[in-house]
């Protein structure tokens, strides 16, 4: 026995043999053990779940539970003749049947000739019958009456892992256990029990990958091992799962996610294309950047409970997310989703279209919303140019700010804090002399400002607000730059202190002088006030109002 154990794959020789063993689904097994302390054992079971999950192993427990000689009541002991030749898969009253090969109505016509027949050697004779899905309809109706008045010595086991194929009319006629994707922790604690019993030496984080590619499949995740230990021996390392797998990295993932956040179509394209040349696959490539970006998305709108990343892999996302947007992340997910399909492992292009697609997408100008500032006053060049718009209203107003033409106290107050912030004439932009209105050049420029932010601050949120679609400078009045954001997160988020900073650091050393930043949330774009600020006005005042 011991050398046919030892000749026996991972996935069989490690196989649970009592429920307790079950890794990750403690929902059916601690029903299953009531239902056997009690005496209360169903005539017919249904498990469905994904692959690798342990409904078969299952299957196989509890008809040796309900057979034990010694128990009968709970876990199988494992040592009786009618427990090991359970284990063994030679007792006769243990009928295993692959529904994929089996799934005419003739085999079932056999089966249930078979079932009148009393038990060999155990109390219970049990069929557990494998892609239960697979049967075809004739069968399955030829089944119902069996299942509904089975004899008193018949338990069915039926198992699936496409639940939605399976006809109501036998899911009514059995108990229904669904079987969990096991997480991430439990594989990696399985795989462990196993490297420690097999002599394997490995780390954590090679386990916590190997485990996250087995996506929720225990199965799957010893079959990899095994796989790794033939090819490597018994020292393994995280390079090597890698190479394996064909995985990037995280470090590649992030810096390519990074690269699409920001809309950056040059570096995202040549990353991609670095990630080819190093031999990686590149379906899997998207597959991980999938994932990672959902994993984004969850932390960015609260959710970071049961996440299958590593502390190191969320502290990456933690900085990724609060340099985007739930908007932009939706997005990447969408775009890169649509390539899992009809991806060419062989060819960059769909990932280098969808790079474009995605950023020429996010960096469009913003579609503005209903909703304007009113202009209270307005200093006027000369009345005979702009009488008639004297009294400007729009529909409602979405924020206030002081007047920055005559609160000289603030601007004074401000214009010292800035000094502080900003380096004297870092930048000297003589091309601004060219333009006679200042608000033109700095909109003209406005990409220009951002490229040439100092290094200090290129990681910085500020930044990366900056960036985004949806915010314009709308008024320049030598020290003050006001800056209209589509979004009002976007406007808070640098409306606070340190970011505000950062803000008229990156715009100071542009325009060569220090500058206060002041915002403003404007979802629809007000034309005239604009029309009036290149004929000379300036911004006196602005009035927040909701609608």
């Amino acid at each position: 026995m011991n050398k046919i154990m030892e000749q026996q794959v991972f996935y069989r020789k490690w196989r649970p043999q009592t429920l307790a063993d079950v890794a990750g689904q403690e929902h059916v097994t601690k029903t299953l053990l009531n239902a056997l302390s009690s005496g209360h054992v169903s005539h017919a079971y249904l498990f469905c779940g994904p692959r690798g999950t342990g409904k078969t192993s299952t299957g196989r427990i509890l008809s040796k539970a309900v057979n034990c000689t010694s128990n009968g009541r709970g876990e199988p002991c494992n040592k009786c003749e009618m427990c090991v030749s359970i284990t063994e898969g030679r007792a006769m009253d243990v009928i295993e049947i692959d529904a994929a090969s089996n799934r005419g109505i003739d085999e079932i016509r056999n089966l249930r000739e078979r079932v009148n027949y009393a038990p060999v050697n155990a109390k219970f004779k049990v069929y557990i019958i494998d892609e239960f899905h697979m049967l075809t309809k004739e069968a399955s109706n030829a089944l119902l009456k069996t299942l509904e008045e089975p004899p008193s010595c018949v338990i069915f086991i039926l198992a699936t892992t496409e639940a939605h194929k399976v006809l109501p009319t036998i899911m009514s006629r059995c108990q229904r256990f669904d079987f969990h994707r096991i997480s991430q922790n439990d594989v990696v604690n399985k795989l462990k029990q196993i490297c420690d019993s097999e002599g394997i030496t490995i780390d954590r984080e090679a386990l916590n990958v190997l485990a996250k590619n087995a996506t929720g499949s225990l199965r799957d995740a010893e079959n990899l091992l095994e796989k790794l230990y033939t090819h490597y021996g018994s020292d393994i390392n995280l390079s090597q799962v890698r190479d394996m797998l064909g995985i990037t990295g995280n470090e590649r993932i992030k810096e390519l996610v990074e690269h699409i956040i920001s809309t950056n179509i040059t570096a995202g394209i040549q990353t991609i294309n670095a990630i080819k040349d190093e031999g990686f696959d590149l379906k899997q490539l998207n597959r991980e950047l999938i994932a990672y970006l959902r994993g984004l998305l969850l932390l960015k709108t609260g959710y970071n409970n049961d996440l299958d990343f590593t502390p190191e892999e969320i502290t990456l996302l933690a900085e990724l997310a609060e340099r985007s947007t739930v908007e932009q992340i939706l997005n990447a997910i969408k775009t890169f989703g649509k390539l899992e399909l009809n991806l060419d492992s062989y060819s960059t292009l769909p990932l280098e279209l969808a790079i474009v697609d995605f950023s020429l997408a996010n960096s469009a100008p913003p579609v503005r919303q209903h909703a304007v500032s009113e202009i209270k006053q307005v200093k006027e060049p000369s009345d005979s140019v702009i009488s008639k718009k004297k009294n400007l209203k729009q529909k409602p107003v979405t924020v206030t700010e002081p007047d920055i033409s005559k609160n000289t106290e603030i601007k004074s107050d401000f214009s010292n804090k800035a000094a502080e912030a900003v380096p004297d004439s870092i930048v000297t932009n003589k091309g601004i002399k060219e333009y006679s209105n200042k608000l033109d050049y700095l909109n003209e420029n406005w990409k220009n400002v951002i490229e040439h932010a100092p290094d200090s601050v290129k990681r910085s949120p500020a930044l990366a607000i900056l960036r985004s679609a949806g915010v314009k400078p709308v008024a320049f009045d030598d020290k003050v730059v006001v800056l209209s954001f589509r979004f009002p997160v976007h406007k808070d988020k640098i409306e606070q202190a340190e970011n505000n900073k950062i803000a008229a650091k990156i715009i100071g050393n542009f325009i060569g002088h220090p500058c206060e930043v002041q915002c403003v949330y404007e979802p629809e774009e007000n034309h005239l006030v604009h029309e009036l600020q290149k004929m000379g006005g300036q911004i006196v005042e602005v009035e927040e109002k909701w609608t």
